[in-house]
This record gives structure tokens, C-alpha cells and sequence, in this order.
């Protein structure tokens, strides 16, 4: 029994396939910001200064449009429940595109908490340590990165000292593509991923933001290159994943890792299916297997990574991938085994999970 068991648990992880449901959202803004809160609740930033919501796990999505934001892209989106979230809107802060709204009541009356018209600013992405501590960054300004950070959930913003940043690299920037080229991890840190230079960079801070430090990867880097999607499993395990928006398909190298918290990277074999990766995650089921006549609780956990080149995964941290679709996702997001992924023209998929593909069965010797 137990040998039977851990063999139907081996062919669980190592010979599995998944799914992605398209689940219909009756707009055709296109996506590039969402946030799982869990099997019920996510919710969805986009273009038209839309921003949809499900609380009964995908089956209907409310669409609210901000007033006053009818012309704004929202990049990026957190939310804490199913009632508060934080929008980040994507564009020329000059023009009026560089905003932070707030949401109190499911989406349906939105504050504008914070907006700067300074030439230069264009935001990138917001993360959120925990209900009160979280930061936004944007491209730089006067060759540093633009950083704001908040104490009391999103509420009010304050920019963080220009001279607390390394200096930038010739054409350095970040890509506002999945609302993920920023992340945060282990109470008090942050990466930030760029590109635009010859090499793609990762920028740390330790300290909730208030100052940074950087360090060059291996991943090439141009203009339209460089990381797009950063995920850390915690503060010394990280992985990056990137490549070109012009060339999507191209196979070229897209995955690096970091063992020493964004210290050192290390290139890895590009993903499959190959090409442009905007977002990287993890895919986590517990479950109970039997150990003999007693249940031992276990867990399935694996990456996940999109683009406009289809969708990925990789049992093994990132050293060699699987494809499992190619649907054209640019932003996605898990809770646990519940996830959501969005695209262009309101592309909307729930994750189905994994399946133990079908095995032949061996011939018995008599």
C-alpha cells in the first residue's frame, strides 16, 4: 500500500498537466494587472480605467470604472480583501497618467490618494509588505528610480529620497508589463528588475525601501529586453524571468536565478515554450497522501510562468520548463493552488489545476 501510494504520488508531480479555463469578462480592456486573494476573490486592473472584481471565484465579474480615470491604464492592482484594494495606474506623469486610487467599498466609489505630474515619472508597480507598509517605484527621474512608500495601507504616499538609489545605466528602466517587475518578501525587503541597458539589473533594498543597493545579472538586455517578472520564495531564493516585446517568440535566454538574495545570479535553459516572459509564480497544493494507514500531509509546489509566447511550468526550480499552453497571458497570479492569469482584449483564465496524465498500463509477466 504505501509503495503503491508514493508511486501514484510521484507520477502526480513529475507526469502532470494543467489547465486554464477562459472565463468571460464582457469588456475588451486589456489586462495587465491582478491579484489573487483566494479561491473566491480576485481582482483585475486594466485599460478604460477599468477595474473587475469576482468574489464567487470567477463565475461573475463586476467591471467598475473609475470616475475620473476613463483614460488610464491600470498596471498594477493589490488588494487585501474583498472589499480594499490599491490601483496603480501605468503613463507619462505629465499628462496626468501617473495615479494611485484606493477602494474601500468593493470597487464601487475610488479615492484618488496619490498623483504626481513631475516630467519624467511613469509608474511601474506597487507591492504591499502588509495591510499598512508597501511601496510603488516608477521609471527613473534625474537618472534615479522614482520610489514611493505608504504606512497606513495606501492611504497617503510619500517619495523616497532620489540620493538613496545607485545611479542608473545608460537607457536603464523597468517594464510596467505584469505588475511584477517589483516584488517584496521576508517583512522588510524588495527587488526591483530592469532592462533597457546592455545587461538586465536587480536593485535590493532591505529596509522597506529607504535605501537600495544593485547588482548586475547575466540576462541580456536592450531596449525592448531585459526582466520583466520577479519571484521570491523568500529573502535569499529569488528568480527572474524575462526577454524582448518586440521579438515575443524568440528563443533566447529568459530565466535567471538568485540563491544569496539578488547578490549573484545565475543564467538557466530558457523556458518552454521559449520567447517573451512577462510574469513568474508558484503553484502550491497541500494535500494528504497515505503513508501506510496514515495520512502524511505533503505539498505540490511548482513555478509558473507567462507571456505573449504562451504558459510554462517547471517541477525543479527552474531548471527545465514544460509547456502547458499557449495562451497569451501577460500578468498572473496564486493563492495557494488558485490562481487567475489576464491578457489582451479581456482575456480571463482560472487555473484548473494539475492532472496526473493518463499512464499506460504495463503488461504483467505471467
Amino acid at each position: 500500500m504505501f509503495l503503491r501510494n508514493l508511486l501514484y504520488c510521484w507520477l502526480l508531480t513529475a507526469t502532470a498537466w494543467g489547465q486554464w479555463k477562459v472565463q468571460p469578462a464582457q469588456t475588451e480592456a486589456h489586462f495587465r494587472a491582478v491579484h489573487t486573494v483566494s479561491a473566491k476573490v480576485c481582482w483585475i486592473g486594466g485599460t478604460k480605467g477599468q477595474v473587475l472584481r469576482t468574489q464567487d471565484g470567477g463565475t461573475n465579474w463586476e467591471i467598475h470604472s473609475v470616475v475620473g480615470a476613463e483614460a488610464l491604464d491600470f498596471r498594477d492592482i493589490h488588494a487585501f480583501n474583498a472589499e480594499t484594494a490599491v490601483a496603480m495606474s501605468a503613463g507619462d506623469a505629465d499628462k496626468g497618467a501617473a495615479r494611485i486610487y484606493r477602494t474601500e467599498d468593493a470597487g464601487q466609489t475610488w479615492k484618488l490618494v496619490y498623483q504626481t505630474h513631475q516630467k519624467g515619472a511613469f509608474l511601474d508597480g506597487i507591492e504591499f509588505w502588509d495591510k499598512e507598509h508597501g511601496i510603488a517605484f516608477g521609471d527613473p527621474v534625474d537618472h534615479k528610480f522614482f520610489v514611493l512608500t505608504t504606512s497606513d495601507g495606501g492611504k497617503t504616499w510619500s517619495e523616497v529620497p532620489r540620493d538613496q538609489f545607485p545611479p542608473i545605466e545608460e537607457g536603464e528602466a523597468a517594464f510596467a508589463a505584469s505588475g511584477t517587475s517589483m516584488v517584496v518578501s521576508a517583512k522588510s525587503w524588495a527587488w526591483i528588475g530592469t532592462g533597457g541597458s546592455k545587461f538586465a539589473r536587480v536593485f535590493r533594498s532591505k529596509d522597506f525601501g529607504k535605501s537600495w543597493e544593485v547588482a548586475e545579472t547575466p540576462l541580456p538586455a536592450g531596449k525592448t529586453s531585459g526582466i520583466f517578472g520577479l519571484h521570491f520564495f523568500n529573502r535569499l531564493r529569488g528568480i527572474a524571468v524575462g526577454g524582448d516585446y518586440l521579438h515575443v517568440s524568440d528563443s533566447t535566454q529568459n530565466v535567471i536565478v538568485t540563491q544569496d538574495g539578488g547578490k549573484t545570479w545565475q543564467l538557466l535553459p530558457s523556458t518552454n515554450p521559449p520567447g517573451l516572459k512577462e510574469a513568474v509564480t508558484v503553484y502550491r497544493q497541500e494535500y494528504k497522501a497515505m503513508a501506510g494507514e496514515a495520512p502524511v500531509a505533503s505539498v505540490i509546489e511548482r513555478l509558473i510562468t507567462v507571456g505573449p509566447s504562451g504558459t510554462g511550468y517547471s517541477i525543479n526550480g527552474g531548471k527545465t520548463w514544460n509547456k502547458l499552453d499557449d495562451s497569451p497571458f501577460h500578468a498572473v497570479s496564486f493563492a495557494g493552488k488558485d490562481g487567475w492569469a489576464v491578457g489582451a482584449k479581456g482575456l480571463i483564465a482560472k487555473f484548473e489545476g494539475f492532472r496526473p496524465t493518463p499512464q499506460k498500463k504495463a503488461s504483467r509477466k505471467k
